[in-house]
């Protein structure tokens, strides 16, 4: 039987908590920091008040978890600079609007780090000046340790640090060609942070012609509240959403500037998109259109 990557994931949260907590599966599959020796040779003991970290792996799948049995974050052990989620992506839509033959001298930032997905594409495949901030140093060390997460240099600064200061930090506003948002609780159940003021202040990071693509639950109720709230900070005409992905997951892209979705335009962006990096860009805009004021 074929089995998708979404396939997959409801698997490991449908037959769950058992293979979770499960001490033999976790002795020969798990690898958790809560105070243990890590391959490393580090001790990574358990900070206050954050969940343990655990990877995974399922066949040629190794995901990512918080805590709980919901994944944060997956990768491909065989491709482990590659993108496979589609939600994830996605979440690489602002190439739509980007001159291709510039990437690599524009700089992105990741707002948390999950599994590295976007920070090692980002940094490894586009070539682009690269920042990530995670609260959770154990995340992580359990990117470099399991996800093949490069060690931070003069193009890749993975910084431990909370989302809401980062954004609010005068260092980097105005700075920012591409930003991506993923905060999500350790469930996956909601971002820890989804107000007009976490938003306004992203749009400060930005440059002129700079994007922000954030992670919310398009099947949640509190999708249009949290999708008013980025309107609102971003203004009319600046924002533009894909359709819920099947698990859920609604992709968001913000302009600093408001674009105009020109679709004869976009196709051939796409086109050049899949040919450099094989993102399915042009499925893309099947699903993606402007948000109405």
């Amino acid at each position: 039987m074929n089995l998708t990557l979404f396939d997959v994931a409801l698997g490991l949260i449908a037959c769950g908590t058992a293979v979770w907590i499960g001490a033999s599966m976790a002795k020969k599959q798990a690898r958790a920091f809560s105070g243990q020796t890590s391959q490393d040779g580090n001790n990574h003991s358990h900070p206050s008040g954050l969940p343990p970290v655990t990877c995974m792996d399922y066949g040629d799948m190794r995901f990512l978890h918080l805590g709980s049995p919901a994944v944060q974050g997956s990768m491909k052990i065989s491709q482990p600079f590659d993108i496979h989620l589609d939600y994830v992506q996605r979440m690489m839509g602002w190439l739509l609007l980007t001159n291709l033959d510039q990437v690599q001298r524009l700089r992105t930032m990741q707002l948390g780090l999950g599994a590295a997905a976007l920070t090692k594409f980002c940094h490894i495949q586009l070539g682009m000046h690269t920042t990530a901030v995670e609260l959770n140093p154990h995340v992580i060390a359990t990117c470099r340790q399991s996800f093949h997460l490069p060690e931070n240099s003069d193009t890749l600064q993975v910084l431990v640090g909370d989302a809401a200061e980062a954004a609010r930090d005068p260092q980097w506003h105005g700075k920012i060609d591409a930003l991506q948002v993923d905060l999500y609780d350790q469930d996956a159940a909601r971002p820890v942070i989804d107000t007009e003021d976490f938003y306004s202040d992203c749009r400060q990071l930005l440059t002129a012609n700079g994007c922000m693509t954030v992670n919310i639950f398009g099947h949640a109720s509190r999708y249009d509240e949290s999708l008013q709230k980025i309107r609102t900070a971003f203004g009319p005409h600046a924002v533009w959403a894909f359709k819920p992905t099947a698990a859920g997951n609604c992709i968001v892209m913000a302009f600093r500037t408001p674009r105009m979705f020109d679709k004869h335009a976009l196709q051939t962006q796409a086109q050049a998109i899949e040919a450099r990096w094989k993102l399915p860009a042009t499925q893309w805009l099947k699903v993606l259109a402007p948000v109405e004021p």
